[in-house]
C-alpha cells in the first residue's frame, strides 16, 4: 500500500484508476477500482507499492494474491471519470480486447473508514498533471520494481557496513589475554 506521510501528503495527489468492466457489483450500485498513486507524482518514486489498497488474500489453492480493488459508488465513479475527462486509456487483454479503462486524475486521499488502505475523496477530484497512455501501467510496475531494488540495495549496504564492526568486536574478544 502506498505510504503517504507528512503534512499535505494526502492532498492534491496525482492518481490513476484501473477500472475493469467486470468490476461492477451485481446490484449495479458500485464499481471496484484499483486506484494507484501515479508514479510520476513527486510522492511516487520511492513507493514500493503504489496501490492505495493492498490486501493479502489466500486463494483456494493456497496461492497468495493481493486484492487492490476498492468499491466506489456509481456517483463517485462518475466524478472520477468526469475529472479525468479525455485522460483515459483502454486496458487490453492479451488478445487485444478491451477489458477496462485507466483514468488519470488528481485528488485528495483519506484513510478508509471501512476496510484497509486509502480511498479517494471524490469531492476533491480534478484533472491530473500527467497524461495516461498505453505505457502508463508498465511505467507503474517499473517504478515499483526500481523502488524495491533501491530499498534492497540500501538494506544490503547497511548490513555490510555493520558487519565489519561486528568482526572487529569479535577480534578484540579473541585477542585479549587470558587471566590465569
Amino acid at each position: 500500500m502506498a505510504l503517504l506521510k507528512g503534512k499535505g501528503a494526502m492532498t492534491g495527489v496525482n492518481l490513476i484508476a484501473k477500472v475493469y468492466k467486470n468490476g461492477v457489483t451485481k446490484d449495479g450500485k458500485s464499481q471496484y477500482a484499483d486506484i494507484q498513486l501515479d508514479a510520476r507524482d513527486p510522492r511516487g518514486p520511492e513507493q514500493t507499492n503504489l496501490h492505495l489498497k493492498s490486501d493479502r488474500v489466500q486463494g483456494e489453492n493456497g496461492k497468495v494474491r493481493y486484492n487492490h480493488g476498492t468499491p466506489y459508488s456509481t456517483g463517485q465513479m462518475e466524478e472520477i471519470v468526469k475529472a479525468a475527462g479525455p485522460n483515459a486509456e483502454p486496458i487490453l487483454d492479451k488478445g487485444g480486447n478491451e477489458v477496462g479503462i485507466i483514468y488519470g486524475f488528481k485528488g485528495n486521499v483519506i484513510p478508509a473508514t471501512r476496510g484497509t488502505g486509502l480511498v479517494v475523496n471524490t469531492k476533491s477530484v480534478k484533472a491530473s498533471e500527467f497524461k495516461v497512455d498505453d505505457k502508463t501501467l508498465n511505467n507503474q510496475f517499473a517504478s515499483m520494481r526500481t523502488a524495491r531494488e533501491a530499498q534492497t540495495a540500501a538494506r544490503e549496504a547497511r548490513a555490510q557496513n555493520s558487519a565489519p564492526e561486528a568482526e572487529q568486536e569479535q577480534a578484540v574478544e579473541v585477542d585479549e589475554p587470558a587471566v590465569g
